[in-house]
């Protein structure tokens, strides 16, 4: 098409053809897809298993390479595909505005001219001599090269119509034209550069291309995202969309089908690598510290992602991964669609999406899926970075650390995922553990106490500062199904309440007395910065075995080591076991400790 687009050209248009050439461009990026596939499921499991040396090492290092290029080929013939299809959806659109405007014409018996305007016959009658009125030719101002009106208003009952016609013609031409224009722009854009290797600078441009085929296929896809639907019907709407429906999501949109809770955790995770690779594109380059941050969090996901699974370790999925606020990522060990148990694991202080969660948070989730999954194979165990925890800024000075705006906001997303957790796992009743560790046992409090957390059976918290309640059974699952873990040297389980900083505050500047203040707010000395003490025997949790960690103060000075090892089968075997048990569904059999 050209600048002069005409009417005809606009009905003649055969967007069938359009449809097909995306199909074309869909079995072309379905071959990618199958042949990465091949690539890390058969070649890489198959090299890696079979042989050791440099050369292997050498050749798994192509294979992987070569695995991206087709993830690349994949994700730019997938933006292909939508591009063409979206043109043809919006160009259907004036095709139709266009037809029914020259079918009015021709019911009517007005005559439509190559530039658009409508001659109309003679009709009723004239005041003076009752003589029918001479017909006449109405033109559209609104496009360039038809005659404009005279201004005159025309007696002829038929006047008001054809120009009615001609204005209609005008406008499905005219949008047209601009539709044609912004959609061969797109396409020009959509090229890669020349050579095997798909360099980072290639994935920031494909990252380019996504955010601007999703923009312009807004009406095509994104407004069919029920993003505002509960996670069952979110589930019920990826059911029901076909094949070719499902793809074109993918392709176009990986961030959100991947971040969507109630889809499928095979498609969340193929979603979210893709993602992955146009996040890391996007981030690629930027020196800000939030960038560079992110981007080696990112990295890390990506090289674990592409690592062989050791022996006895369960397979990764990734089911969420953004840059928004300080980061997110979703990252299971084990399908929790197929497994009967899972368990999701909040983190909290000071948690965001960087190096050190990549290492240390996911190893966290992936020695609870390890644990459980030898006392139950049909077990998974995730890490759950689904919001902004607080993080130290001046110290324990903080205001988000100290405030509650956090966990809130954080509870209310946790309960979503938890109830795309229990939509879309295929057990008739699956067995949900939710872990709060820190700040994330706030978190997991106020999910709670929003009426309840979806689907879950059990509540571990460790670590806790308080949890927003005084009393177990306000968690919403039962007493006997809240377990907690408080190490003897974790300061942060003996974080002391508010009312008693307050009264601490005051003594500096009133004199001793002030501490009876403290006293007798909290007679039974089992209150936190966050409510009642989980670990008293006033909260009413089962307390399990936890060891007491390393001191306060050594050697080698401070530390805070006490508060980072629940999960670490080395460092506290005694409280890893106990969670793996609980999340397994065998808490019967963890050892308790006695309250404080």
């Amino acid at each position: 098409m050209t600048p002069n687009l005409t009417w005809a050209q606009v009905r003649d248009l055969k967007c069938a053809e359009l449809e097909g050439a995306a199909d074309g461009w869909g079995r072309s990026s379905n071959r990618a897809d199958a042949a990465r596939d091949r690539i890390e499921q058969q070649l890489l499991t198959g090299l890696r298993e079979t042989q050791e040396g440099e050369a292997a090492q050498a050749a798994v290092a192509r294979l992987r390479q070569l695995g991206r290029n087709f993830q690349y080929v994949y994700t730019e013939c997938g933006l292909l595909r939508t591009t063409l299809n979206s043109l043809a959806h919006e160009m259907r659109t004036q095709q139709r505005a266009l037809t029914d405007a020259l079918d009015d014409a021709a019911a009517r018996k007005f005559t439509v001219h190559a530039d658009g305007s409508v001659t109309y016959p003679s009709g009723g009658e004239g005041l003076v001599d009752g003589a029918p009125l001479r017909g006449g030719t109405a033109s559209s101002s609104a496009s360039p090269g038809l005659v404009p009106p005279s201004g005159l208003v025309a007696p002829n009952p038929h006047s008001a119509k054809a120009q009615d016609i001609a204005d209609r013609v005008c406008g499905a031409v005219r949008a047209a034209a601009e539709i044609d224009w912004r959609y061969a722009g797109i396409l020009r854009r959509l090229k890669a550069e020349e050579g095997l290797k798909v360099p980072a600078s290639t994935w920031k441009d494909a990252a380019g291309d996504a955010a601007e085929v999703r923009d312009a296929a807004g009406a095509y896809l994104k407004d069919a995202i029920p993003r505002d639907a509960s996670p069952a019907a979110r589930r019920d709407w990826w059911a029901g969309l076909t094949q070719e429906q499902r793809e074109e999501y993918l392709a176009v949109y990986p961030d959100q089908i991947g971040n969507l809770d109630g889809i499928p955790a095979l498609v969340r995770d193929a979603a979210n690598r893709d993602n992955l690779q146009l996040l890391i594109g996007k981030l690629e380059g930027r020196d800000d510290e939030k960038s560079m941050t992110q981007l080696a969090g990112l990295r890390e996901i990506d090289r674990q992602l592409g690592a062989a699974a050791k022996p006895g370790e369960p397979p990764m999925f990734l089911l969420g991964v953004s840059d928004e606020g300080n980061g997110r990522a979703i990252v299971s060990y084990g399908n929790p669609d197929t497994s009967k148990n899972v368990a999701a694991y909040v983190p909290g202080l000071n948690t965001s999406l960087d190096e050190d969660f990549a290492k240390n948070d996911l190893k966290r989730a992936l020695d609870t899926a390890k644990g459980s999954r030898y006392l139950d194979a049909s077990s998974a165990a995730i890490a759950w970075l689904g919001y902004d925890a607080p993080q130290l800024v001046d110290g324990f000075n903080s205001l988000d650390v100290a405030g509650e705006s956090r966990a809130v906001e954080g509870g209310r997303r946790f309960s979503e995922f938890t109830d795309g957790l229990a939509a879309t796992n295929e057990h008739e009743d699956p067995h949900l553990t939710a872990i709060g560790h820190s700040y994330g046992s706030r978190t997991v409090g106020a999910a709670a106490q929003q009426g309840g957390i979806p689907g879950v059976d059990d509540i571990v918290l460790v670590g806790s500062p308080g949890v927003g309640v005084d009393r177990a059974e306000q968690l919403g699952v039962g007493k006997e199904h809240v377990f907690v873990g408080a190490a003897e040297n974790d300061v942060v389980t003996k974080l002391p309440a508010k009312q008693q900083v307050a009264a601490g505050a005051m003594a500096a500047l009133s004199g001793p007395f002030v501490y009876v203040v403290g006293d007798v707010a909290d007679q039974g000395d089992d209150d936190l910065w966050f409510g009642k003490d989980p670990a008293s025997e006033a909260f009413g949790a089962r307390r399990f075995r936890v060891d007491d960690g390393p001191g306060v103060v050594s050697s080698d000075g401070l530390s805070i080591d006490a508060h980072s090892q629940y999960f670490d089968p080395k460092r506290d075997a005694a409280s890893a076991h106990n969670i793996s048990l609980i999340a397994a569904g065998r808490p019967e059999k963890i050892r308790s400790q006695e309250y404080r």
